[in-house]
């Protein structure tokens, strides 16, 4: 699957790292060409200017949020396109959301590029579980949670994330974002604010 990553920084580096290591023909696009360059150099993927970033089967946002739709805008024309915002609405001191119960990062995206077949997806793993593989100590793997309106976008980013070892939990329509955004950050607060750390990661487990 050709794949674009947006961005290069830690959680764009965890996605370049496993994505070609999955065997996807992965393209990064970033503001600073310097640490793009770098990084595709770092993990075999390919550093591309931003035009063709947005010619990729899948696109993942791995912006901050406020910065997330000037990022798939200059891409160009990304109308029809399976858009993967991994983005939480973070205040500065990474302990809140700015954003939150009637609406979603990932609803704002999608009123402002009201074109993309978006997919709410990966907010909820840490970069360094993103970067290490799917498996945490305990040989648990972390799952992934979908949440989008379009089935089949929805469908794609699935076979994604299980490409890369991931189980997937439907997380239903895109406004439950609103429900997955928060759950991030209760993730953030449990590996920084309560000093469990960065390789943790939250489950839904069956009782049998």
């Amino acid at each position: 699957m050709k794949v674009t990553v947006v961005g290069s920084g830690n959680m764009a580096a965890g996605f370049a790292k496993r994505l070609v290591a999955a065997g996807h023909d992965v393209r990064l696009v970033g503001r600073n060409r310097g640490k793009v360059e770098a990084l595709a150099a770092e993990t075999g993927a390919s550093a591309v200017a931003a035009v063709e970033g947005g010619a990729s089967d899948v696109i993942i946002v791995a912006t901050p949020f406020d910065g997330a739709v000037d990022a798939l805008k200059s891409l160009g024309d990304v109308s029809g396109k399976v858009v993967v915002d991994i983005t939480n609405p973070l205040t500065a001191d990474y302990m809140g959301l700015t954003i939150g119960h009637d609406t979603s990062a990932a609803e704002e995206i999608a009123k402002a590029l009201p074109g993309v077949r978006l997919v709410k997806g990966f907010n909820t793993l840490f970069a360094q579980v993103l970067a290490a593989g799917p498996k945490l100590a305990d040989g648990s793997v972390p799952p992934v949670f979908l949440a989008a309106d379009d089935a089949g976008a929805k469908a794609k980013v699935a076979d994604l994330a299980k490409s890369l070892g991931h189980p997937v939990v439907d997380a239903g329509p895109l406004r439950n974002a609103r429900y997955l955004e928060p759950l991030a950050g209760l993730n953030i607060y449990l590996g920084y604010g309560a000093g469990l750390g960065t390789a943790v990661a939250p489950a839904w487990l069956p009782l049998a």
